[in-house]
């Protein structure tokens, strides 16, 4: 960065500067750290010398502290993808099974929601599409902070409810099935270009009972990229531009985990045979009844406090991934 000609090359300047920027953020982690575990070093050893036993409690919260940050910060050194720093784009969609599974996709939008307020990130709605009689169909959401992609990232695939079912009269036990399709936002300096001739955008009025989710205005977007196929909407924002520019964001999301997971150099070369994103079997299952239970079936991860889990404690399967993904798991 101290070269004279650093900013000649205005691309390159924005990588080098973004990486410079999360290289000192990892260290200012670390050094602030170090002053914690300093601090309550000598703070033990004056309540050992004074034989003060008030600050115990002070001690024993402050440790709890410092290990939860250390856990923290293990677990932010295997985010080193070259997208897990940024926002994340999720949506859920609801499996066949009517109004159970639309009920069952709402259940994970509350928990997802829940999870990244309380990691302190902000929540968009983006789309939005109500069951015809509870729930919803489909959802769109983007997560704004800092690795909302890396931790969000595991989360992708398909998610089975067992539980007695609210909707059947009869009390019966039903299973349901949700799947969560998981994106990076793209960044300024990760833009791609995408030809004009190659996109088709239609304009629609918003339909269906959204409620607060849904903007009434003749202002919804779909935007279909013609040689993949792929179409992605937006009908939440307050103008056609804001809905058409979340719509892009969107799009170019899509098309560069196309492009990665096809192995193309550019984006012309994909086609539509590659834009297939099969549901597979399940990453996880949700037991209501006749147990409760949480588990992951690619790292083996249970919880028996399954509404812990449906108020969005979900770090322990997060975490239980990264290193299980570190370790070489596919």
């Amino acid at each position: 960065m101290q070269q004279a000609d650093f900013w000649n090359d205005i691309e390159n300047a924005q990588r080098v500067v973004q990486k410079s920027k999360a290289l000192k953020d990892k260290v200012s982690k670390y050094e602030s750290l170090l002053s914690r575990i300093e601090d309550l070093e000598v703070l033990i050893e004056l309540s050992d010398e004074s034989e003060d036993l008030s600050t115990l409690d002070e001690i024993k919260s402050e440790k709890e502290e410092i290990e939860k940050r250390i856990e923290e910060l293990r677990i932010e050194t295997l985010l080193s993808g070259e997208y897990d720093r940024n926002n994340a784009i999720i949506t859920i969609h609801a499996g066949a099974g009517g109004t159970e599974a639309c009920d069952w996709a709402s259940m994970l939008l509350r928990m997802y929601s829940r999870w990244a307020v309380a990691k302190g990130y902000t929540v968009n709605t983006l789309d939005y599409l109500p069951g015809d009689e509870a729930g919803v169909k489909s959802v769109t959401l983007e997560i704004i902070g800092e690795y909302a992609y890396g931790y969000l990232k595991s989360e992708k695939g398909v998610h089975r409810l067992v539980r007695i079912s609210p909707f059947d009269a009869a009390g019966k036990r039903h299973t349901s099935f949700a799947s969560l399709e998981v994106l990076p936002e793209i960044t300024p300096e990760q833009d791609i270009e995408i030809r004009a001739e190659d996109l088709k955008v239609d304009t629609y009025r918003s339909g269906g009972a959204g409620g607060q989710y849904v903007n009434k205005t003749e202002s919804a977007i779909r935007i279909t990229h013609i040689p993949t196929g792929i179409i992605v909407q937006c009908q939440n924002e307050r103008s056609q531009h804001a809905n058409r520019e979340a719509a892009m964001k969107m799009l170019k999301s899509k098309l560069i985990e196309l492009k990665e997971r096809a192995h193309k150099e550019k984006i012309e070369d994909l086609t539509g045979e590659l834009k297939d994103i099969g549901w597979g079997s399940q990453i996880r299952s949700y037991v209501f009844q006749p147990y409760t239970m949480v588990k992951d079936h690619r790292t083996g991860a249970e919880i028996g406090n399954i509404q812990s889990v449906m108020d969005g404690e979900i770090d322990e399967f997060i975490n239980a991934y990264l290193k299980w993904q570190a370790a070489g798991g596919n």
